[in-house]
């Protein structure tokens, strides 16, 4: 099986909703493709989900009706690799053109080869160049300004690379950042309170911390034992099922809308809604509540989110001053990093990295 029909089964699978990584993984692991093919349908399935509405303009312009889904997938695949993929004209509209059913064969052959040959695009605005929904672009730029926000949108439609710590985790740099800023040292006792995949909690251990993980989710609290935590507890973040006062620092990486991540999850860009943000700030409000009450007098809270909007950080960070006016913030980190609040914001475009929000607060000791 050719590596653009084993994209195009994914791209299937995707639409049908199941997730991008979880449906390129999927076929490529019932494929025979070689390290080069393999590479080229990751590249496929990511880059056509990521260009999804762009690549429908693209072709909408040269159709004269409505065409099925299964022509469609086929016609964004085409378009992907013509305008976004380098690749030669000729085999991205032959071999494009073979996947297709037979008796629309000529249709898809007829509207690729129109989009090759046009090399000027006149997009009808930003959203749709960019590929977006229009609120996130809008939302974005209300909260970022519109260049800083226009840069980071561009740099999310990149591929992301993975970076790989010494102990061989791959994870994201700004990830491995965020783990280091909690500060968490030999001796110390850190709760991890939304902690699957495992990556940060891994990592503080690693350090020589003593590190309790929490998910709420058995499955997901599956993974953090997978990736080399024993000390896991399912158990919800909003009432974790510990003492009050017992531990030197707490990490809440919590839910998010994931906006600054969209680089790495193609698909979440069509998946998440405007209202779901208020909902998330909600629940990110109750967890660092429940967690201000497991520090110690001199203990560290650490609140990241893998978002960019300001409902989610600064809007947390108001939260935390208003109702718990006995933390007070620890200095932020500096470059790449940019002052947010009371803590800090990692752009995308600033590092290559995903996007990334941290505040850090200590408890005061009495007496």
């Amino acid at each position: 099986m050719s590596a653009r029909r084993v994209a195009l089964k994914a791209l299937r699978r995707i639409d049908d909703g199941a997730y991008a990584n979880l449906a390129a993984r999927g076929e490529l692991d019932h494929s025979s493709l070689d390290e080069r093919d393999r590479r080229f349908v990751t590249e496929l399935v990511y880059g056509t989900t990521r260009m999804r509405r762009a690549c429908d303009f693209l072709v909408d312009r040269f159709l004269l009706r409505p065409v099925t889904d299964d022509v469609r997938r086929v016609l964004r695949l085409g378009a992907y690799q013509l305008q976004f993929a380098d690749v030669a004209a000729h085999a991205a509209v032959s071999e494009t053109v073979a996947l297709a059913p037979q008796k629309v064969r000529g249709l898809v052959n007829a509207v690729l080869r129109r989009v090759a040959t046009e090399h000027d695009v006149h997009w009808p605005d930003d959203a749709t160049r960019l590929s977006y929904p229009d609120w996130i672009v809008e939302r974005l730029r209300a909260d970022l300004g519109y260049d800083e926000a226009t840069a980071a949108l561009v740099q999310m439609n990149e591929p992301a690379e993975m970076t790989i710590r010494a102990d061989g985790y791959r994870q994201d740099l700004a990830s491995q950042w965020v783990a280091e800023l909690v500060g968490a040292q030999t001796g110390n006792c850190v709760a991890d309170v939304c902690a699957a995949p495992g990556g940060k909690a891994t990592a503080m251990a690693a350090n020589g911390a003593v590190v309790v993980a929490l998910d709420v989710h058995p499955n997901r609290a599956a993974l953090i034992v997978d990736n080399g935590l024993s000390t896991v507890v399912v158990a919800d973040g909003r009432r974790p099922p510990f003492v009050a006062g017992r531990f030197d620092r707490v990490l809440v990486d919590a839910p998010c809308s994931g906006l600054g991540a969209l680089r790495r999850r193609p698909d979440a860009r069509w998946r998440i809604e405007p209202d779901a943000i208020e909902r998330l700030s909600e629940l990110q409000r109750d967890l660092v509540d429940a967690a201000v009450a497991l520090l110690r007098p001199g203990g560290t809270l650490v609140y990241s989110v893998c978002t960019l909007t300001k409902a989610e950080s600064l809007g947390i960070d108001d939260h935390l001053a208003s109702t718990h006016p006995e933390l007070e913030p620890l200095p932020p980190p500096t470059e790449p990093w940019r002052p947010w609040g009371r803590g800090a914001l990692l752009l995308p475009h600033d590092a290559g990295t995903d996007g990334m929000t941290i505040l850090r607060l200590a408890s005061r000791v009495h007496g």
